[in-house]
């Protein structure tokens, strides 16, 4: 079993990302109305491939979570950005030689967004709340970019009630 912990950049790092406007912005911009916090994720992406957007509306999930499929991008890093202010579960592993190794899940709170570094293993997208609504950047291109492994036996992922 999995115990699923708050989101920080720090525990994070391994993987990728953390998307949020803490702390002071880079820039003030627009005639001093808007602070913009300046190229926070690693965009990696294959030779030949682009920066697509594209909506995804998932179901959310019920816990504890029964995870039993990790999946990677070997030709691109793949952002999730939550159009609400509910919080998600991000589910991360190590790689072993190719295949996932140890397992950390996460929750965001709300105003965070994460971006995967290219080829992490990663479960699927998984809100917990209703509407499952995620502006995603990932890879658009030539090639095979998705890996999926399905795990013998399911892992059951918890989220303590403070952070769902």
């Amino acid at each position: 079993m999995i115990t699923a912990r708050p989101l920080t950049a720090a525990d994070f790092a391994p993987y990728g990302d953390v998307l949020d406007a803490s702390g002071d912005p880079d820039r003030i911009i627009n005639a001093g109305m808007c602070g913009r916090y300046h190229d926070r994720a690693r965009l990696d992406f294959a030779d030949g491939g682009r920066a697509g957007l594209s909506i995804f509306n998932a179901t959310p999930r019920t816990l504890p979570y029964a995870l039993d499929l990790l999946e990677r991008h070997p030709l691109g890093a793949q952002a999730f950005v939550p159009m609400t202010q509910h919080p998600f579960l991000v589910i991360v592993a190590q790689d072993a030689n190719g295949q996932p190794g140890q397992i950390e899940a996460f929750v965001t709170t709300p105003g965070q967004a994460i971006n995967f570094h290219r080829g992490t293993w990663h479960g699927v997208l998984t809100p917990l709340h209703s509407p499952g609504l995620f502006a995603v950047v990932d890879y658009i291109g030539a090639g095979d970019n998705l890996e999926e492994v399905i795990l013998p036996a399911p892992i059951t992922v918890t989220v303590p009630p403070e952070l769902r």
